[in-house]
């Protein structure tokens, strides 16, 4: 009987010890994930030409009025070209799909210009254990990793689809970095006053979709069909897929969107799967 009651105790221990270590490492600022993603940073940031020069009326001259009117009523004209941006988003509303539980999550990316790249990381926990995601697009390919308790990993997602979708995702985030939308590797087709066609090719891959304005002239939205959505288990779904920008907000000149919306467009209604205020800041301002 002691005997039994000693091993009951034994094993009580070592569980509460382990629970603590656990807990302890949780907390720990140490992060595999994010050393991984500050490592891409920097990296990209050493290896990517800075660009000189400012944006001109000449840059705008061929563009479809809607975007010259962005340019112009925005801010962007006669100030430094980008070479990259960051965007901080805090308490994002975040689903994986429709199945799965609302989480918050603290999103940090960013988007360079020259061959298209976007690096981003996830901040989260579930069920009080840390969760970390990478979201990468360079060299022409793209991931998608999920990391839970800093080591495990949950999800690693690449392939043409995944390739696909980072190209296109990273279009439609264009007008984030203006510098982006004068390359020429994307083609504008004006559509009427307040939309405008964008077609960009690189790495052997073509993506497209339409961006509209409101009458402030401010981009509103961006949809296409060109991005499969890729669940976490690797299925994959053609569905129609839209972002929003709005709360547009003036920092130093500059007219910047502060609210930031992902959209499945399901034939049984919207899922709203990405939801967050996020401040965007250029490589000319830090």
């Amino acid at each position: 009987m002691k005997r039994g009651r000693k091993k009951v105790l034994i094993i009580l221990g070592i569980l509460l010890c382990a629970a603590v270590v656990a807990l302890v490492f949780f907390n720990i600022p140490y992060s595999p994930t994010k050393t991984e993603f500050n490592r891409l940073i920097c990296s990209i940031i050493t290896e990517t030409d800075k660009n000189t020069g400012v944006i001109s009326g000449d840059d705008i001259a061929g563009l479809p009025t809607p975007l010259q009117d962005y340019f112009r009523d925005c801010g962007y004209i006669g100030i430094p070209k980008m070479t990259y941006a960051k965007v901080v988003y805090h308490d994002v509303d975040f689903w994986f799909s429709e199945d799965n539980p609302k989480l918050k999550i603290d999103y940090t990316q960013y988007n360079f210009t020259g061959e298209p790249t976007r690096v981003a990381y996830i901040d989260s926990s579930l069920y009080g254990i840390p969760f970390e995601g990478l979201d990468a697009y360079a060299d022409g390919h793209g991931s998608m990793k999920g990391v839970i308790a800093k080591l495990h990993t949950l999800f690693d997602q690449s392939g043409e689809a995944m390739d696909k979708a980072s190209l296109v995702t990273y279009l439609s985030e264009c007008l984030l970095i203006p510098s982006v939308a004068l390359e020429d590797y994307i083609i504008w087709q004006e559509i009427d006053d307040t939309t405008a066609k964008a077609t960009l090719s690189y790495y052997g891959e073509t993506v497209s979709g339409i961006f509209t304005f409101d009458p402030q002239n401010e981009t509103v939205t961006f949809t296409t069909d060109d991005r499969t959505q890729i669940a976490t288990d690797g299925t994959t779904k053609n569905v129609t897929w839209c972002t929003v920008s709005s709360d547009y907000q003036d920092a130093n000149g500059i007219k910047k969107p502060t609210g930031f919306k992902a959209i499945w467009k399901y034939a049984t209604g919207d899922l709203v799967y990405f939801d967050g205020k996020g401040q965007l800041i250029y490589d000319t301002e830090e």
